[in-house]
């Protein structure tokens, strides 16, 4: 699965850079011709728009991006079909929101399509539906979609391709280094991660670091590499150094859990003790509801919530058993608040 920025689709005037989306097609083609299956989430219609509407700098205004999305979103997908026909390929688009992938039904009928594509030998193109949403417009753009997209199928890999060379140490410093493997995600390696200061870009570095986490977590591997590089996919699927390589964990999350994880937004949260931190970190226990700290937010039973520790750290997610009421009424000691199987540690 590849994953391509603003930044390597816009020329400096903030419009389609026919070069580059020439040379990325080639690239994605030459993954699909050799027998691979290859789904392509874009970004680039905010930015696409924006040069036919005549603005200089991203818009701030809601309507304003929405209309420069359903602009350059058109401009994006002729442009793909175009270039993917001369390798007698065949592109489909696929608009999606986070509620798609959030409400459980529309989160399978999403991935029974991308197969169903997949199977027919045609690459899905993915990009959020702008013109409509709310959420990519904030913070974050289509790092947390791919990963997510990702996450659904599941992908064997997903290569972000951006205008950086992969995460850096002291970037923009003249001893700036490329740091070619990240084995954990940790403090430090999140404070790598700085914004953007494109005016047609979202998030920078730091929204591939929360990307990461999604796909590492679900057990698959993230590579971030530079999208102006001609051969850099072919060396990527090769196993040759290439950007950053993200190691995921051992074990592939299921994807009842992957939904639980990632999908749906935590309608509240319950803090718990000490002991219920090491009984489900430790000991993959069901959270009790003695365990329970205190509990914040209004939820249902059957919703997904937050588990923190004491400090506030979220460690955990889980379907509560029990409605928040219920369990602020502090229930019989043996009450499962989130069974184990319907806990997912993050």
């Amino acid at each position: 699965m590849v994953k391509l920025g603003t930044g390597v689709l816009t020329d400096a005037r903030k419009r389609p850079d026919p070069l580059q989306f020439t040379q990325l097609v080639a690239q994605v083609a030459a993954l699909r011709v050799a027998g691979m299956e290859v789904v392509l989430v874009t970004s680039g219609a905010v930015g696409a728009g924006m040069g036919v509407l005549g603005f200089d700098r991203r818009p701030t205004s809601l309507a304003e991006l929405q209309a420069c999305a359903a602009v350059g979103q058109t401009r994006l997908m002729a442009m793909y079909e175009s270039l993917f026909r001369y390798y007698e390929l065949s592109a489909a688009q696929v608009l999606l929101t986070h509620d798609d992938l959030a409400d459980h039904d529309r989160h399978l009928n999403a991935r029974n399509t991308l197969l169903t594509l997949l199977k027919r030998g045609v690459i899905p193109i993915i990009n959020e539906n702008d013109a409509v949403s709310v959420t990519e417009l904030k913070f974050g753009d289509n790092d947390r979609l791919s990963a997510l997209v990702a996450s659904l199928l599941p992908a064997d890999l997903l290569v972000i391709l951006t205008t950086a060379e992969g995460l850096m140490e002291n970037f923009g410093q003249p001893e700036a280094r490329l740091i070619s493997v990240v084995e954990s995600i940790d403090d430090r390696v999140e404070q790598l991660g700085g914004g953007t200061t494109s005016a047609t870009a979202v998030g920078g570095m730091a929204t591939k670091i929360q990307a990461a986490k999604i796909v590492v977590r679900s057990g698959i591997p993230l590579v971030i590499a530079s999208g102006r590089k001609f051969d850099a996919l072919a060396r990527i699927v090769a196993g040759e150094s290439e950007g950053t390589w993200f190691v995921p964990s051992a074990r592939r999350l299921p994807s009842r859990k992957r939904w639980i994880a990632f999908f749906d937004q935590p309608r509240g949260s319950v803090a718990v003790d000490d002991g219920a931190v090491r009984a489900l970190r430790e000991n993959g226990r069901s959270l009790l509801a003695p365990g329970i700290l205190r509990v914040e937010g209004e939820f249902s039973a059957g919703q997904v919530i937050r588990i923190t520790d004491t400090h506030g750290h979220a460690f955990a997610r889980g379907l509560a058993r029990l409605a928040a009421s219920e369990l602020s009424a502090r229930p019989a000691p043996r009450v499962e608040a989130v069974h184990r199987d319907d806990l997912v540690i993050l």
